[in-house]
């Protein structure tokens, strides 16, 4: 109910512009159509409120009703069944009415589709009726010159406005999408790639490797014992190493590498175009760098990272036994005492990087 509710006020709002604008024009044209047919009083009245009041009664009823969605729907019924009405009462002067039914037939269309202007055509046609029951019924032929003229406003500027805010809300929409496709991809608490996006990139990688026949790397780390760091320190200490992992990549890593948190404590890059050697040695500088930050809500906190580094092999059939091959690396770099740098080169693990 909360989203209908939303949705209805933004479409209020969106309309109440483009309402007031088109009603204003077109009373100008219906104005012009009816004054050689001497209506009756209440008619200019009715003409004047449908014109200049309408717009503001259409939009307070949407704004107060308990489903703003739906009441500006009824709403845009209304506009098509007055203009049918007004068809009707101008005797069907061929230019003011066909301004007056394609302006009402192009907002229904941008509103709701084919389905819409459906059922905005037969608003129309019972306000025709409506109208011929209460007026002479007759046929206007001709459209004079200051007729004519009258129109053009309503024909010329409705359409611009008309197209403007359409073309704002698809501005919109495209920016919205393009923030959800981000936030999809991103995690929320580092700002790097999430699980999901960064295997996409390795993949990508992996098919470029092959495909130039040209090498890379890919390292992941682990925080050591970030469990116990969590349950001493508290999680609020252990997001704050989260985040400072991911400031510290973002800022020593090359603009062609890729980072991104695998899940939990665990962390991988892509290092493309980069000898296994020249990877390891840019990793150990890291996990150097790392191991001397202090944190000033937990002074004596120190955090160390174990890393896991795998070359491209053009031997592997897909991307995930090259993660395979860095993931066995990081278990040995675990196992073998952590705070170090292991590289993995097909089934031979090597320490390359002990901790001093």
């Amino acid at each position: 109910m909360e989203k209908a509710g939303g949705k209805g006020l933004s479409l209020a709002r969106r309309l109440y512009t483009s309402r007031t604008l088109g009603l204003a024009l077109g009373l100008l044209c219906v104005s012009a159509a009816m004054y050689p047919l001497d209506p009756a009083p209440w008619v200019w009245g009715f003409m004047v409120f449908n014109g200049v009041f309408w717009p503001h009664v259409a939009y307070q009823w949407a704004r107060r009703a308990k489903v703003p969605f739906h009441a500006e729907h009824r709403n845009i019924l209304v506009d098509a069944f007055l203009g049918g009405f007004w068809v009707a009462a101008m005797q069907f002067n061929p230019l003011p009415s066909v301004a007056t039914l394609s302006m009402m037939a192009m907002n229904n269309v941008a509103i709701g589709g084919l389905r819409f202007l459906l059922v905005g055509t037969v608003a129309q046609i019972l306000g025709i009726g409506i109208g011929w029951l209460l007026f002479t019924p007759a046929f206007i032929p001709t459209t004079s010159p200051l007729q004519m003229f009258a129109c053009m406003p309503l024909l010329i500027l409705y359409p611009l406005a008309l197209g403007w805010i359409c073309f704002r809300q698809a501005t919109t929409l495209g920016r919205q999408k393009r923030e959800l496709l981000a936030l999809s991809r991103t995690d929320s608490l580092t700002g790097l790639l999430n699980h999901g996006a960064w295997k996409d990139q390795l993949e990508i990688e992996f098919q470029r490797c092959q495909r130039q026949q040209q090498g890379g790397a890919i390292a992941l780390i682990d925080i050591d014992h970030f469990k116990t760091i969590n349950d001493t320190y508290g999680h609020v200490a252990g997001d704050i190493v989260l985040r400072q992992l991911s400031k510290m990549l973002k800022q020593n890593l090359r603009a062609t590498d890729v980072a991104g948190r695998y899940g939990g404590d665990e962390f991988c890059v892509l290092l493309p175009d980069l000898p296994l050697d020249s990877a390891a040695a840019a990793m150990d500088a890291l996990r150097d760098r790392f191991a001397t930050l202090g944190y000033e809500q937990s002074p004596a906190l120190k955090v160390s990272l174990s890393i896991g580094l795998a070359a491209f092999n053009p031997a592997h059939a897909d991307a995930t036994l090259w993660l395979n091959d860095a993931d066995q690396a990081l278990y040995e770099a675990k196992t073998t005492g952590r705070n170090r740098v292991i590289c993995a080169d097909g089934k031979l693990h090597r320490a390359v990087f002990d901790p001093v």
